[in-house]
């Protein structure tokens, strides 16, 4: 009978260091999850950074081409009052200019949103699929914990069934040695 308990607290004992191994694998699981979060929001950082560092530049570049724009309109003062002919044909020169830049300067724009918005769409992908890997995980863990308390308790059910067979044995022999003794 110590023998039969000492299986039953071993196999109580392997229970619980599974139980202990599936604790850790969740917290790892955790962890892993939490460093991704936090890659994505590096990446994310890093793109709004990238974009700002942009954004800031076309700003510089804006000013430049205005300040340039202003001095293209003092010199086609000039030019006008110099020669009325070569002022007129400047100034039309310095308005398809000043649309190319607004149509290269609307372009980048698109361009910078797109990028921003295809990087932000590729996060969100990759927080879907990590958010599925994460369920897919739980779920696993979820059904091994209950095959586990399953197993554990058929385990209690087939000790307490042995134990009870050996009391009835226990009491059949000493009714028998009471009725030996009796005669």
């Amino acid at each position: 009978m110590t023998a039969e308990v000492s299986t039953i607290e071993n196999e109580l004992a392997l229970a619980q260091a599974d139980s202990r191994d599936m604790k850790r694998a969740v917290m790892a699981l955790r962890t892993e999850l939490e460093a991704a979060h936090a890659e994505i929001q590096a990446t994310g950082s890093r793109v709004t950074q990238a974009n700002a560092a942009e954004i800031s530049q076309l700003k510089i570049t804006v000013g430049a081409l205005r300040e340039e724009l202003e001095r293209a309109h003092i010199e086609r003062e000039k030019a006008i009052q110099q020669e009325r002919v070569a002022g007129h044909n400047e100034m039309q020169q310095l308005k398809a200019t000043a649309t190319a830049l607004r149509d290269e300067l609307e372009r980048a724009r698109t361009d910078t949103e797109n990028a921003v918005r295809m990087a932000l769409v590729g996060a969100q992908g990759e927080i879907a699929q990590l958010r599925q890997t994460v369920s897919g995980l739980r779920e696993r863990l979820e059904l091994a914990q209950i095959d586990k308390a399953n197993s554990i308790n058929r385990e209690h059910a087939l000790f307490a069934d042995e134990g009870a067979q050996l009391q009835r044995t226990i009491q059949a022999l000493r009714d028998q040695i009471e009725a030996t003794r009796g005669t």
